[in-house]
C-alpha cells in the first residue's frame, strides 16, 4: 500500500545536551524507518531552545545531521514572551509546558500564559502540555486571546470529553494522542517495570484508554511524543519520564486497522492531512511510503535505529511494516536500511 510521508508533530531528539539518548542523526533515521518524513522537534533540550542563540544551535545541528525534513519548536519561558515573536517564522511553533514534564520550562503563572498567547503571531501554532484542570484553564485562556490552541498527548477520559465540548462550542482547539496512551494502561506497569513505565502524562486506566478510542472523531493527530532515555536511566533510582515511539507508532496503528478499530483513511487523516493543516507545513514533492500490510512481525528494540535501545512494546506481535520511503524523489529507506544521508533533511521553516 502506498501512503503519504507521515508527519510527527511531537518529537524529542535530545540535542543539544543529551545525545547519548538521541541526536538529530539517530532520531531522524528512526523517523524514516517508522515512515515519518517530517518531524517537529520539542524545545526542552539542554540548554532549552528559548532564544535566538539556542535556536541557531539546534538548527545548526539539524542542518548537518537530519535525514528527514524537520522544524524546531521554541519554548515559552518566564523571561522571553517579548523576544520570541521575532523568531516565530523560523519555528515549528511555540511550546508551552503548563504541567510537570522533563526539563525546566514549566510555566506556573497564568499571566505568563496570557502574555505568550497574546504576543505570539496568531497564524502560527501554539502547543501546550496541559493535563486535567490545567487543560481546562489553557482552553479558557486561549479562548480569551481568541487564538487556536493545540493540546499535546491527551490521555484521560475527562480531557477528551472536555475537548469534544470545546469543539462543539466552536472553540479553536485541536488535539493529539500518543500511541502509548491508545495501547497501554497503568495495568501494564508491573510487567514493564516502574521506571520503564514512567511517562508524562502518566499511563491511565483502561476506561481512559477506551474513551480515546470511543472519541476518535475528536482526535486530530496521532503524535508519538518520542522521548528517548537509556535503559540505565529508566532502570535507575530516578527514572526520567518518556517512551521512544517513532518506530512503533505506525505498526501499532496498522495493526488496529487490521483489527477494524481504525480505517486507513482515519490513519492518514491523523498522521498526514491534519498535522500538515494544523502546523501549516509545505507539500513534500515526490514523497511517499510503501507499507506491506500483510507483514506479521515482532517488535524488537535491537532492530531499531533509535539510540535509546528499548521500547515498552518489546515482543508485541504487529501486522504492517514499512518497506520503502521516498523523500523528495530520493529513496530514503528500503527494507530495513536507512539510505538518506545525514544532512539530507531540510528545515521546513
Amino acid at each position: 500500500m502506498i501512503l503519504p510521508g507521515l508527519i510527527d508533530p511531537h518529537v524529542h531528539l535530545r540535542e543539544p545536551g543529551a545525545t547519548h539518548k538521541e541526536d538529530w542523526d539517530s532520531g531522524t533515521a528512526a523517523a524514516l524507518a517508522g515512515g515519518f518524513t517530517i518531524v517537529l522537534t520539542m524545545p526542552n533540550t539542554n540548554p532549552p531552545v528559548t532564544d535566538a542563540l539556542s535556536l541557531d544551535m539546534a538548527l545548526q545541528a539539524a542542518r548537518s545531521k537530519a535525514r528527514c525534513d524537520y522544524a524546531q519548536y521554541l519554548g515559552a519561558g518566564a523571561c522571553n514572551p517579548v523576544e520570541l515573536p521575532a523568531l516565530a517564522e523560523r519555528a515549528a511553533g511555540l511550546k508551552m509546558y503548563l504541567d510537570q514534564t522533563y526539563g525546566p520550562l514549566r510555566l506556573d503563572d497564568m499571566t505568563l500564559w496570557m502574555e505568550h498567547l497574546s504576543l505570539w503571531p496568531h497564524h502560527l501554532p501554539v502547543v501546550v502540555h496541559a493535563e486535567g484542570r490545567t487543560m481546562a484553564a489553557a482552553i479558557l485562556v486561549a479562548a480569551l486571546a481568541d487564538r487556536p490552541l493545540h493540546l499535546a498527548h491527551v490521555s484521560l477520559r475527562e480531557e477528551i470529553l472536555l475537548i469534544r465540548r470545546a469543539k462543539e462550542s466552536g472553540l479553536k482547539v485541536t488535539c493529539e494522542v500518543a500511541p502509548h496512551h491508545l495501547f497501554l494502561t497503568r495495568d501494564d506497569i508491573p510487567s514493564l517495570g516502574a521506571g520503564r513505565g514512567e511517562v508524562r502524562p502518566q499511563l491511565a486506566t483502561p476506561a481512559d484508554r477506551q474513551a480515546l478510542w470511543d472519541n476518535l472523531a475528536v482526535i486530530d493527530c496521532f503524535a508519538t511524543d518520542h522521548a528517548p532515555h537509556t535503559l540505565a536511566e529508566k532502570d535507575g533510582p530516578n527514572p526520567p519520564p518518556g517512551f521512544p515511539g517513532l518506530e512503533t507508532a505506525l505498526p501499532l496503528l496498522l495493526t488496529a486497522v487490521q483489527e477494524d478499530r481504525l480505517t486507513i483513511e482515519q490513519l492518514v487523516e491523523r498522521m498526514f492531512t491534519n498535522p500538515r493543516r494544523i502546523f501549516n507545513l509545505p507539500e513534500q514533492p515526490e514523497t511517499w511510503i510503501e507499507v506491506d500490510m500483510d507483514a506479521l512481525w515482532e517488535i524488537r528494540a535491537s532492530d531499531f535505529y533509535t539510540r535509546c535501545a528499548w521500547t515498552p512494546f518489546e515482543g508485541w506481535q504487529v501486522r504492517g511494516e514499512v518497506r520503502r520511503v521516498v523523500l523528495r524523489g530520493r529513496e530514503a529507506f528500503h527494507n530495513g536500511e536507512v539510505l538518506a544521508p545525514p544532512g539530507y533533511g531540510i528545515n521546513l521553516r
